[in-house]
């Protein structure tokens, strides 16, 4: 992002806004990436007493909490005020995974309205509806 920072995938370096796309990057990597894995494969992370339906249940629960605290930052089209980011990006894949098709529209339609907003950027398009079912 820095070598090519014509692309203008982050806000200029010492603004505001800069620090809250990182701040975003981070949470996203670190609160909610992670979650992928438990509810993609709970019979890692279930103890022999509960079974891994019930453990991906729990991170499901977890995983839209913090994707309400997402929704909640969102505004407009994108995570920023002053536009489009590499953090959108990143919102915007994330918000596929997980299985939550059928919870997403109704829950966190500010996220839907991003994901919608990013993969109609034309250097996006191709990759989304070679990637995604729901675009």
């Amino acid at each position: 992002m820095e070598t090519h920072s014509d692309n203008c995938l982050l806000p200029i370096i010492g603004s505001a806004e800069r620090g809250q796309a990182l701040r975003w990057l981070v949470f996203l990597a670190t609160e909610i990436y992670p979650m992928v894995e438990i509810i993609d494969y709970p019979e890692r992370f279930s103890p022999q007493s509960t079974g891994p339906e019930s453990v991906r249940k729990t991170v499901k629960e977890i995983w839209r909490q913090r994707w309400l605290v997402v929704e909640q930052r969102v505004s407009g089209a994108f995570l920023l005020t002053g536009g489009f980011c590499v953090t959108d990006i990143y919102i915007a894949v994330l918000s596929r995974w997980a299985q939550q098709e059928n919870w997403r529209p109704g829950n966190i339609p500010r996220v839907e309205t991003l994901f919608q907003a990013v993969a109609s950027r034309p250097l996006c398009k191709e990759i989304w509806c070679r990637n995604f079912r729901d675009w």
